[in-house]
């Protein structure tokens, strides 16, 4: 595997980090549809904190991320914003979907995974 640099102004980077992000109680709520707005939403959050999504993938109860980030990024502070917005937008656009599993406005459980990969891929 070649790695890529990326270069700015003053560094040269390859930062990689893999995320996971459990649903509340570990409700089975993201369904295709859900998925699918998901990685949209993650894709536009990541980019304006000029970072890149490489991989996306989840299964009903968690979702994976594999991101690109520059060292610029604190990433506590970057999951904070990925999960709280998502889950907003998510709670707003499936609202009679999510309401089937929570009765509070919540989506994410509090809790995150995050492991730093040197750009392994998510199989790996």
């Amino acid at each position: 595997m070649s790695r890529v640099l990326t270069s700015r102004s003053h560094c040269v980077y390859s930062l990689n980090a893999h995320l996971v992000f459990v649903t509340k109680y570990r409700k089975k709520v993201i369904n295709a549809e859900v998925l699918v707005e998901l990685k949209s939403i993650l894709t536009r959050l990541l980019a304006a904190n000029e970072c890149e999504l490489v991989e996306f993938g989840g299964e009903p109860d968690h979702v994976h991320l594999l991101i690109s980030y520059p060292p610029t990024v604190t990433l506590s502070k970057l999951i904070n914003n990925l999960k709280a917005v998502s889950s907003k937008l998510i709670r707003k656009q499936f609202k009679e979907h999510v309401d089937k599993f929570y009765w509070k406005p919540v989506f994410w459980t509090a809790a995150y995974c995050v492991i730093s990969t040197g750009g392994a891929p998510l199989d790996t």
